[in-house]
């Protein structure tokens, strides 16, 4: 059995068309969805992901600007900036590009964006509304995970899932996520017992550790779902580098039934669904319905 391959960059396509759609109709309202990317410092890869979602912002028709700002930045000046931010009619969504240089608290960044232009999904008032099952903006990893789950199973309902990983930004939200799906779900850790025998239990398998190829084939239930969130660079032959995931991505698919590739699986979908979540926040700031997407 060779697994089927879920292609996050076709998906994005599908969800980035529809966007676009919906997107013209508020222009012709006279609102144009705006997202502010707030760069700190010189990250390589934080420049590459900055450059992808304004460049996708673009192209479906959105406003976006870029603030970049230097390394040595005081926590204060960036406070300032998302209290201009906050307030601009312009901007409906604001993200700060993580990780953020030692002497800024990225806790205290995330807690000063205004929740309604919380297109990340990170504030607290956004997470306390998904553990309460509350309408609003969904984090986008999770939301780019359950998608893509949903193209291989319709409906989630009785599905047994494990996530690996609980951290704020994945793990927990996408557990959220899962039980509102009606899945039944388990959030393993470094502290999990026997962990490979736990994984084999799950119809929907969603590894975000942050470790290369840690989930080998024998953790895989045969025919389960796996969606891979790890972006990993490793050292390849000749000395250059590539990206792998936390899954042992060819040995997995002769077991699983479908499975996220790394790269091209995950993580397009989460710039797509930061492209949604910023429609979804103009509609919101401007009082008009959800767009049916």
């Amino acid at each position: 059995m060779t697994a089927t391959i879920i292609d996050g960059k076709a998906a994005a396509a599908e969800l980035g068309d529809a966007i676009a759609v919906e997107t013209l109709r508020l222009r012709e309202k006279g609102i144009e969805p705006g997202l502010a990317v707030v760069l700190v410092g010189d990250n390589p890869a934080s420049e590459i992901y900055v450059r992808s979602k304004t460049a996708k912002t673009a192209a479906l028709g959105m406003h976006s600007v870029l603030h970049k700002m230097p390394g040595e930045t005081a926590q204060t000046d960036l406070l300032s900036l998302i209290d201009r931010l906050n307030a601009d009619p312009a901007i409906h969504g604001i993200l700060v590009q993580l990780p953020l240089p030692p002497q800024i608290d990225s806790d205290t960044i995330i807690a000063a964006i205004a929740p309604a232009k919380d297109v990340d999904g990170f504030h607290p008032l956004t997470a306390g509304r998904l553990a309460a099952g509350l309408p609003g903006l969904k984090p986008c990893t999770p939301l780019a995970c359950i998608i893509l789950a949903k193209r291989i199973h319709k409906k989630l309902d009785g599905l047994e899932a494990v996530v690996i990983g609980r951290s704020n930004i994945v793990g927990k939200p996408v557990a959220q996520l899962l039980l509102a799906e009606n899945a039944t779900v388990t959030i393993t850790h470094s502290k999990t017992r026997d962990l490979p025998a736990v994984c084999r239990r799950a119809d929907i398998l969603i590894a975000a550790i942050g470790k290369a190829e840690f989930v080998r084939a024998d953790w895989i239930k045969p025919g389960a779902t796996v969606i891979d969130v790890g972006i990993n660079r490793v050292l390849a032959d000749g000395g250059k580098t590539r990206v792998v995931g936390d899954v042992a991505y060819e040995e997995a698919r002769a077991v699983a039934g479908a499975i996220t590739p790394v790269p091209g699986g995950v993580g397009p979908m989460t710039i797509a669904c930061l492209m949604l979540n910023t429609l979804r926040a103009a509609c919101d700031i401007a009082g008009l319905p959800q767009p049916k997407i």
